[in-house]
């Protein structure tokens, strides 16, 4: 049975503590050897000195040496983390017969109906008062806290909610014009980001310029992405990755854009919209012939409000219908509820992951939904409760975590989140 990532989370702690626990013990021995010979060293030099009026052996130069020239060659020793001495050749070695002591925990092992953890957060922000912070603590501030769930899913996957370029000219009659450093890419890759979707109102910012720019970086740090394109082939086109023998198809839709210029089509570069569904009915329809799964992000709602419209209802039945198995929702900016319809999940709104904090509490709130999803299409869900603080997504415990679960619980339609996370229908 696969550990769930909390016990997953425990068994490495508890094999990182064994293993230290042996090096103090190796370190404590070597250090112990090395003064006890350093001892007998010292308080036998006389005796290791040779007599003043021997003559020389052949072959020698005839002058003393010093104690240190006669003490025995040590392998040359490294500092590490824990202030402690260990010599470089020497290795500890595991005990036999205790395997979950090994240097290097086993990979999760999938099971034997073939499963693949995927896991999915809401809008990232990489521009604006975080770029501030990241470039202030580093470009991998925004990750520390919920890096464990992001990395240790099989794929992940989010929303990418600002162009990455240095050029580009600002989109007129918007409040908001985002632009990111292409500095910050590296450690959204490094966090675990196996795709992003570009589909939404931000990607054209600083125009077409801005949105090429973007696909070119991303390209630079491998990360696929999806949603966005040349024109409307390319920004239809799903990204097809592969895990555990099993393929996965992503695509990126909006139902959000502030023009019709933002709209892809056969002459021009932009977003793939899905205002009219049949364009995006057909590329879902596609994708499930190429892949095993087929995985739908899409930008759409009103912001700041806890409930979908009835459209974002009716368009998620109609992607499930043309062969969606998941449905996961962005640009409301707060935590919306879930929904099982024909047996797959429609995840509305998961919200901020990493955005600027705004004076919305709701809007603070977030976390990393896991789908731990069969060859079938089966998934089985489980939502990591999360809340921002100065944009670093940090996991919550206790009643804090609860209540925010309980509250999304709420939300849903005729489904249900426990206090561990997981969603089921009623």
């Amino acid at each position: 049975m696969p550990l769930t990532r909390s016990e997953e989370h425990q068994r490495r702690l508890q094999q990182k503590r064994k293993r230290m626990r042996r090096l103090l013990i190796l370190n404590s021995v070597l250090l112990g050897l090395v003064l006890l010979l350093s001892s007998y060293i010292w308080f036998n030099r006389e005796a290791l000195r040779p007599a003043p009026h021997d003559p020389p052996i052949a072959g020698e130069a005839n002058n003393e040496q010093s104690p240190s020239d006669l003490e025995p060659s040590v392998p040359e020793a490294q500092n590490n983390n824990e202030g402690l001495l260990v010599p470089e050749e020497i290795v500890p070695e595991d005990e036999p017969g205790t395997p979950e002591e090994s240097a290097e925990p086993d990979p999760p092992v999938a099971a034997e109906d073939d499963e693949v953890l995927l896991s999915f957060v809401g809008d990232i922000l990489l521009a604006g008062s975080v770029e501030k912070l990241m470039r202030q603590h580093g470009w991998d501030y925004p990750y520390v806290h919920a890096l464990s769930y992001l990395t240790d899913a099989d794929l992940t996957a989010g929303n990418l909610e600002n162009p990455i370029t240095r050029r580009g000219t600002p989109a007129e009659d918007k409040q908001y014009v985002f632009q990111g450093a292409p500095e910050s890419l590296p450690s959204l890759r490094e966090a675990g980001f196996d795709v992003v979707g570009l589909a939404n109102n931000h990607t054209l910012d600083m125009g077409v310029v801005g949105l090429m720019d973007t696909m070119e970086h991303l390209d630079e740090v491998r990360i696929p992405h999806v949603g966005g394109g040349a024109n409307d082939t390319e920004a239809f086109t799903p990204v097809i990755l592969e895990s555990r023998g099993i393929k996965v198809a992503y695509l990126s839709l909006s139902r959000v854009v502030p023009v019709t210029d933002w709209k892809a089509d056969r002459n021009r570069a932009g977003v793939a919209e899905t205002y009219d569904p049949t364009r995006a009915l057909a590329a879902i329809k596609s994708a499930t012939d190429q892949a095993d799964l087929v995985m739908v992000m899409v930008h759409w709602g009103k912001e700041r409000v806890d409930y979908p419209l009835d459209y974002q209802r009716e368009m998620a039945r109609q992607y499930i219908d043309a062969g969606a198995d998941l449905v996961i929702g962005s640009h409301p900016h707060v935590l919306q509820g879930f929904e099982q319809y024909n047996g797959k999940w429609i995840a509305y709104s998961l919200g901020n992951f990493i955005f600027n904090m705004t004076a919305t509490p709701a809007t603070a709130d977030t976390g990393v939904l896991d789908a731990r999803c069969t060859r079938s299409g089966d998934c089985k869900l489980k939502l990591h409760p999360m809340r921002q603080f100065q944009s670093q997504p940090t996991p919550l415990t206790g009643d804090d975590a609860l209540q925010l679960l309980q509250r999304i619980s709420a939300l849903s339609y005729n489904a249900e989140i426990d206090g561990a996370g997981n969603i089921t229908a009623k």
